[in-house]
């Protein structure tokens, strides 16, 4: 039934004019140079499911990147090739396209990155990782949209089903333990029962492969609408744990994304994502999650930012502070650590002081500069940072108001600098 399915309206109807146009582009290409081409991978399958999905890849049965380097120099695009596997990435203003010849692929080993050779389009769709990724349109030879669906992936669309295309799918390549999580919920769809049955027999074998590639699959996670359906799903087959232990997608973690998109804008969302996912691990489990997925210095700095405040955050907790004790209190952390306490906390009285300080008292500061102390006379130097953080302790506490009030502060306290430096010449002099 699906053989008979042509595309080539829905081509028309869901992808913008530029794209469509350069699919045209490409099969008049590919028809030149008698070389199959074909629509391959997730935008078939958004194109069935009416779903938007805007990144093209092509399969050729011949030399892709000759192919590519020829459509680049009608579009005047930037292309990137890869030698080793045969692909390219051909990138315009506003979109990019990938080109790969079809390709065969064997594993010398659980986890190890495939070995490729030149292979029919038959051989390329039974190398990908689900039926409703394994199906391709036609472009070229004729009839241009037609469906090519070898593996039934047409039939587990409509049934919403996600499978294998091989029991030894897993153990080839275990990322796809995440990938297939992050299709069924995304999709709404159900992991097929012997897909399934698979999938929790090949969970140890996500050990196989390294913390970089497993990062990567958290990363697609966290850029998912909900990603903590996925973290869930990944709790109950085991998945989350093969990362670090205690790390859970339970109810908590539910509760608090729901509130990070809430109170989290972009980039800063992702980061907290991440924050909350570690938040209850402790430093030296924090410390083990970060090296083993080699986080970037940038995200693992927000992380242990957030560990290193949970102690401020329960001071905030038990007590009220005053304006220039929560700023001691908050400062010198990141920002996204920050918003994380906001999100994470329960305490009504620690959320207050933190949304205080990251809305009012972090950019509350002296009118005078070190420069201007220096000038009426405070010699340089730590006297000066001490007078500038009573300054600003003043001004947080209301206790200060204006550039005048400051000056006045400033001569109290050189005079008492003064007063304190005879006193200790008068005592060395005794001797």
């Amino acid at each position: 039934m699906a053989r008979t399915v042509n595309l080539s309206r829905k081509i028309e109807k869901r992808l913008p004019p530029e794209l469509v146009s350069l699919i045209r582009m490409s099969a008049t290409i590919a028809a030149g140079r008698n070389q199959a081409l074909y629509l391959v991978g997730g935008v078939v399958r958004d194109l069935l499911l009416g779903k938007p999905n805007f990144d093209l890849d092509f399969a050729v049965e011949g030399d892709a990147i000759s192919l590519a380097k020829e459509l680049a120099a009608q579009t005047s695009g930037k292309l990137i090739t890869h030698r080793r596997f045969n692909t390219a990435k051909l990138k315009l203003a506003r979109w990019s396209l990938d080109f790969a010849t079809a390709r065969a692929e064997t594993y010398e080993r659980p986890g190890a990155l495939p070995e490729v050779k030149p292979g029919s389009l038959e051989d390329d769709l039974f190398r990908r990782d689900f039926t409703v990724n394994a199906m391709a349109v036609r472009l070229f030879p004729e009839p241009y949209g037609r469906l090519i669906d070898l593996y039934g992936g047409f039939a587990d669309l409509r049934n919403g089903l996600i499978r294998v295309l091989h029991e030894k799918s897993f153990i080839d390549d275990s990322t796809r333990i995440w990938r297939a999580m992050r299709y069924e919920q995304r999709l709404d769809f159900q992991i097929e029962p012997v897909t399934l049955r698979l999938l929790k027999r090949d969970v140890p074998m996500l050990d196989t492969i390294s913390g970089d590639r497993i990062r990567h699959e958290l990363e697609l996670v966290l850029a998912e609408d909900l990603p903590e359906k996925i973290l869930h799903r990944a709790s109950v087959l085991k998945a989350l744990s093969r990362a670090h232990p205690a790390l859970k997608g339970d109810a908590w973690l539910k509760d608090k994304y729901g509130r990070a998109r809430i109170m989290a804008q972009d980039p800063a969302r992702n980061a907290v994502y991440w924050a909350l996912l570690t938040y209850r691990l402790d430093r030296q489990e924090l410390e083990r999650v970060i090296a083993f997925l080699h986080l970037e210095r940038k995200l693992a700095v927000i992380l242990r930012d957030t560990n290193r405040s949970k102690t401020g955050l329960k001071l905030l907790s038990r007590k009220s502070a005053s304006r220039s004790e929560i700023y001691s209190l908050m400062h010198g952390y990141s920002y996204a650590a920050l918003l994380t306490h906001l999100v994470a906390s329960d305490s009504v009285r620690a959320r207050n002081a933190i949304d205080l300080y990251l809305e009012k008292l972090r950019f509350i500061r002296p009118a005078l500069t070190g420069a201007d102390l220096q000038k009426m006379g405070m010699p340089a130097g730590r006297q000066i940072q001490e007078a500038l953080v009573t300054l600003r302790k003043a001004r947080l506490d209301g206790k200060i108001t204006s550039r005048e009030e400051e000056e006045k502060r400033v001569r109290l306290l050189l005079k008492r600098a003064q007063i304190q430096a005879g006193k200790q010449a008068s005592r060395t002099r005794s001797r």
